[in-house]
């Protein structure tokens, strides 16, 4: 189709039902020589909801206006962001939003080979990039950086320190992408401005915004991942759309701040072209309109009743979600939205018994959260000086100084190859005096009873760091206990749950051991224990 368009009309395809668009020469001037190269980035936080459908009902229009179009999953930004992606969930965060956005865009249409695909962390992480955030922070201002990101950023009394820097990210993102124009919501404005006064002070090409108005959510104001009231979740039943849309603010004649009706506007209308009215004959039969205009001037005049209008958009919206629950009912897919979104009465911190503040009470409940388990670099090995079989093992957590680890792990791994190895270290048991050297933490391993005992240290994915947390699939937001009361026997309770699965990978239960970087294994140790 783009072949056959001129470039204003690419441009008036690009541009329709936005609020407001930065740079418009600039898209002119690139849409005369060559195809438009924008981005659209999504911060992996909440469960996308159905006003994504906004968002990606502009990204098919730029598809047929020729585009190449990149979309970014910003999970360093969803950890910026006051943390409402914990580090620990990050990956699978973004697992589950390019699960949900491309089944989003196939259930509109939209060709995903014309797309291209990529993570925050693929390019945010590189040392140009970091060298740049540097260079940009002696830039700004801080008050230029809270103003920024004052309407995107979630606002607290004693804001951290990152929040301050997201604004700048994704300012530089525009130039690590290779884009001429980026593509967000309205409320995304300010950090567009500061984008465009920031980056040629970098020695970088200004680019063209092209935002989006904010959709009002089914209360009346904006639909929010955070608020369950205010929106509907893509993989809300047709039960759940139905109770939701009756519950949704639709006063009779009221088009302002009207969720609803703008979803006709900004999503029904771009992909069909259209919408029917379903209605009984007696309250004038159906009625299909091919402008958005004539459904508001009928609606505003009360011609069409917010019954039949809520009606007639579950029965579109339904449409649009039914295959993607169905492409999510699949085993896998069902296990990756409950870890990427765990129950939060599976991993609650301050459960029943636990003292006020979270992680250092006692707490009853037996959950794997409550080991503090992390990845460890061993820096040095030396023979124990009062016992043969024991070696003490300087192990680096991620704390200020290594702790000791008191293990005869040397008897069935050479001391070079232990030297300089990353390990799993569980760092909340009491210390214990082993031949009068205080051992701070317990080396984990897989182990095979028989003649002879064979006995495997696990193993953090590539690319570890020590101190990085590891946790059971499943149960990865709740907070590990100061210390184990050894008078309760947590580590022992669930510990014996502690299993080598067939594919050699470290399970609880059935359910894997990971860091953000991916499962726990060991090299040959199947059906193994570990201890």
């Amino acid at each position: 189709m783009a072949d056959h368009l001129s470039p204003d009309e690419k441009f008036h395809l690009i541009t329709r039902n936005l609020q407001e668009v930065l740079g418009e020469e600039k898209l002119k001037q690139v849409l005369q020589e060559r195809e438009l190269k924008v981005y659209w980035g999504t911060a992996t936080t909440g469960k996308p909801h159905v006003a994504y459908f906004v968002p990606m009902s502009k990204i098919a229009d730029f598809l047929k206006a020729g585009c190449e179009v990149t979309i970014l999953f910003a999970d360093l930004h969803a950890f910026l962001d006051n943390m409402k992606a914990p580090w620990e969930l990050l990956e699978l965060r973004v697992k589950y939003y390019e699960q949900v956005i491309k089944a989003m865009l196939e259930s509109i249409g939209v060709p995903l080979q014309k797309l291209k695909f990529i993570k925050g962390t693929e390019f945010q992480l590189s040392r140009d990039y970091t060298l740049d955030v540097y260079r940009l922070s002696s830039m700004v201002t801080e008050h230029d950086a809270k103003k920024a990101g004052a309407e995107v950023v979630k606002q607290v009394e004693h804001p951290l320190l990152s929040g301050l820097l997201y604004p700048g990210l994704q300012a530089l993102d525009e130039e690590y992408l290779k884009v001429d124009a980026q593509f967000g919501g309205v409320d995304q404005r300010k950090i567009f401005t500061l984008a465009e006064k920031y980056l040629p002070s970098l020695g970088y090409a200004k680019r063209a915004h092209l935002m989006n108005p904010m959709v009002p959510g089914l209360t009346g104001a904006k639909m929010s991942s955070s608020e369950e009231e205010s929106k509907i979740d893509l993989l809300d039943s047709k039960e759940d759309v139905k109770k939701k849309l009756k519950k949704a603010f639709c006063e009779p004649g009221n088009i302002q701040n009207n969720g609803v009706l703008s979803f006709v506007k900004y999503v029904l209308f771009p992909l069909r072209g259209e919408f029917s009215i379903k209605r009984d004959p007696k309250w004038g039969g159906d009625k299909v309109y091919t402008t958005f205009e004539e459904v508001e001037k009928d609606f505003a005049e009360e011609s069409i009743h917010p019954g039949d209008l809520k009606a007639s958009v579950e029965t579109a919206l339904n449409e649009l979600l039914e295959p993607i629950r169905k492409k999510f009912q699949s085993p896998e897919l069902q296990k990756l939205t409950n870890s990427a979104y765990p129950d939060p009465s599976k991993t609650k911190a301050g459960g029943k018994g636990a003292k006020a503040g979270g992680g250092g009470g006692e707490n009853d409940e037996l959950v794997p959260s409550r080991l503090d388990i992390r990845v460890g670099k061993i820096i040095s090995v030396e023979k124990h000086p009062e016992a043969d079989s024991l070696y003490l093992e300087k192990i680096d957590v991620g704390e200020p100084e290594p702790r000791t680890v008191v293990s005869g792990l040397v008897a069935y791994v050479s001391q070079e190859d232990l030297q300089d190895r990353l390990v799993l270290v569980l760092c909340n048991l009491k210390p214990q005096k082993m031949r009068g050297i205080e051992s701070q933490a317990m080396l984990l391993c897989a182990s095979v009873d028989g003649e002879p005992r064979r006995v495997e240290p696990l193993d953090p994915p590539e690319g570890s760091s020590p101190g990085e947390r590891v946790f059971v699939e499943g149960y990865e937001t709740g907070m590990p206990d100061d210390k184990l009361n050894p008078k309760k026997k947590v580590w022992e309770k669930l510990q014996v749950d502690l299993k080598i699965s067939d594919e050699c990978v470290a399970q609880w239960k059935d359910n894997a051991l990971m860091t953000k970087l991916g499962q726990i294994t060991c090299k040959t140790l199947r059906g193994g224990n570990i201890s």
